[in-house]
């Protein structure tokens, strides 16, 4: 279980590394336009995401992944 919560870290590290390395220009952008959408609105995409990703992960393991 660690090494696929290390595996899990290294893949957002490498991805949030490359729109701060590609792209920073953008990231200003995506930033203000993210701003002007409701805390709600933005809680709710927030945990969509989290369930999304909890299955998944969970998806993956039953599936013979790791």
């Amino acid at each position: 279980m660690g090494m696929i919560l290390l595996l899990g870290l290294g893949m957002v590290l490498v991805f949030e590394g490359l729109v701060f390395a590609l792209a920073p220009s953008r990231l200003e952008d995506m930033l203000r336009l993210v701003s002007n959408i409701p805390l709600d609105t933005r809680r709710l995409i927030g945990l969509a995401a989290v369930a999304i990703g909890a299955v998944l992960i969970s998806w993956a393991m039953s599936a013979g992944a790791m």
